[in-house]
């Protein structure tokens, strides 16, 4: 049983797959960390299953896909979509192991972060609501169903109707959803010919009728997900249960008398509401996830966005909490992740009048438009970078064309034999990539960075790279860098330095 005041370091307000994965993040740095989860156990959803490449890249950089991989639904080797236009997104061109994205249940995701964060020393309590938040200077009193927690900070990953940013009265300004439709996990007993047998490219999922939208994915067995709508109807209150009839009603309307629902394992409602909170930081509880940013559902990208808000995060907050970095880097999280989440707004709302399934003449001359595009290659790399997230670049100060830019999973060869750069990634380090032997003898390193001397078939574009814990370059060299004190300046620097953009 735990005592009703308690202490650690970090709070992490809600169990779902962002927490989770600063949970992870956060343990594996050594940093103590309770995660405080409202419901009493874990809801076995498919909602928010699908991992897109980069998502997968850093997972893989972890050790943690792997263990998702064997839960995955098997699909087609097919790219992601955007607005469901019947165009694949090809990601090959952007270097990368996983240019299909991974679908695995959301519960799935969770089980296996939750498992791998407690057993690198984080707390996950349930049934454990945050009821208040208090902060100062020196960190933020939670208190969640009579315990009582001081922690030097908070982070509100607790979803869209985040109860930390409500108690904190931090405003959600966007725009209100105008439509609504119903996400249900269901199993039939019997299938018309009218069901999909196998996960395919999105816009094969979807079908129309009797005045239904509705888009039915096959998940082994009798298993299914459903995601449907009916147009021109008033819109429910969202707390309003989803009843089997209204779920049977749109499957015969959509899929024909054939198709006979079972069972409902679990259902809800959504709408295509958008909104993100103006500042990632407020003193000293910061916000991640659906807590920080809300938009429409299409091309599955709120729980990537998500999980790399974690990723993102996770190492700035352990640097900071262990003096290896100063307070102010953690504003280097919303400096870098607020444009992100907006862009992603930005192209949803895109989608969002795209993906209409009733569209007008001029919308749907204007998926006519778009679709061409998409066949167009250039266009095509363009939309699958921006939806797969292979083509996120930070914006971190430094000449070199590489900084800011993701690393592929490269194969090297070092003094210890072969490796791929996403197990040199795994403990959570930042690495210094020496690729060309520039390194001087004596080189002084900031704790948590490792130098790798190696050698890879692959040119990288650079003799050596300094490599963030998430995977992204903040510093670069064409050939000689000076003296091992040079050096050692220009690191830490980068480490701790200019527009906190520390990287330890």
């Amino acid at each position: 049983m735990m005592p009703t005041e308690t202490e650690t370091q970090v709070v992490v307000a809600g169990a779902g797959p962002t927490g989770l994965t600063l949970a992870y993040e956060l343990a594996l740095a050594g940093v103590r960390t309770l995660v405080l989860e409202k419901l009493p156990q874990r809801v076995d959803q498919v909602k928010g299953g699908g991992v897109q490449p980069r998502t997968a890249e850093l997972l893989e950089n972890r050790g943690l896909l792997e263990p998702l991989l064997k839960r995955a639904t098997p699909r087609e080797q097919v790219g992601g979509h955007f607005a469901m236009l019947p165009v694949p997104l090809d990601c090959t061109p952007w270097n990368t192991r996983h240019p299909f994205p991974v679908a695995i249940s959301q519960g799935d995701i969770e089980d296996v972060l939750e498992e791998r964060a407690t057993a690198a020393g984080a707390r996950v309590l349930r049934a454990t609501p945050v009821t208040g938040v208090e902060q100062d200077d020196d960190g933020v009193l939670v208190t969640a169903d009579g315990v009582r927690v001081r922690a030097r900070y908070l982070v509100a990953c607790d979803g869209g109707h985040s109860t930390v940013r409500k108690l904190l009265g931090v405003p959600f300004p966007g725009r209100p959803g105008t439509h609504q439709a119903v996400l249900a996990d269901i199993r039939l007993t019997a299938v018309s010919a009218l069901v999909p047998r196998q996960l395919g490219h999105m816009s094969t999922l979807t079908r129309q009728g009797g005045g239904h939208w509705a888009m039915l994915a096959p998940l082994g067995g009798d298993r299914y997900r459903i995601t449907f709508g009916r147009a021109g109807e008033a819109d429910t209150s969202r707390d309003t249960p989803v009843t089997p009839e209204e779920i049977t009603t749109a499957l015969r309307a959509v899929y024909g008398p054939g198709t006979t629902l079972g069972v409902v394992d679990n259902a809800s409602r959504f709408t295509d509401a958008t909104r993100q909170v103006e500042n990632y930081r407020t003193g000293r509880v910061l916000f991640a996830g659906d807590a920080a940013h809300i938009h429409p559902p299409l091309g599955g990208q709120g729980l990537n966005l998500g999980m790399q808000d974690a990723f993102n995060l996770g190492w700035k907050l352990a640097a900071v909490l262990q003096d290896r970095a100063p307070g102010d880097l953690l504003d280097s999280y919303h400096a870098e992740r607020h444009p992100v989440g907006a862009q992603v707004l930005h192209h949803t709302s895109a989608q969002r009048v795209l993906a209409n399934p009733n569209p007008g003449e001029d919308v749907a001359a204007l998926r006519d438009i778009v679709t061409d595009l998409l066949r167009l290659p250039d266009t095509n790399r363009h939309i699958a970078g921006l939806m797969s997230g292979l083509s996120l670049r930070y914006d971190l100060p430094g000449d070199h064309p590489l900084t800011g830019d993701r690393v592929p999973d490269t194969d090297l060869v070092t003094e210890d034999g072969p490796v791929r750069l996403s197990a040199l990634l795994a403990p959570g380090h930042a690495v210094l990539l020496d690729l060309g032997g520039v390194t001087p003898a004596g080189l002084r390193l900031p704790p948590r960075v490792d130098l790798v001397p190696a050698t890879s078939a692959e040119d990288l574009g650079a003799a050596a790279l300094l490599i963030r814990p998430d995977g992204y370059v903040c510093w670069a060299t064409d050939g000689e860098s000076g003296s091992g004190a040079d050096l050692s300046d220009v690191l830490a620097e980068r480490l701790v330095g200019a527009r906190g953009s520390a990287v330890v």
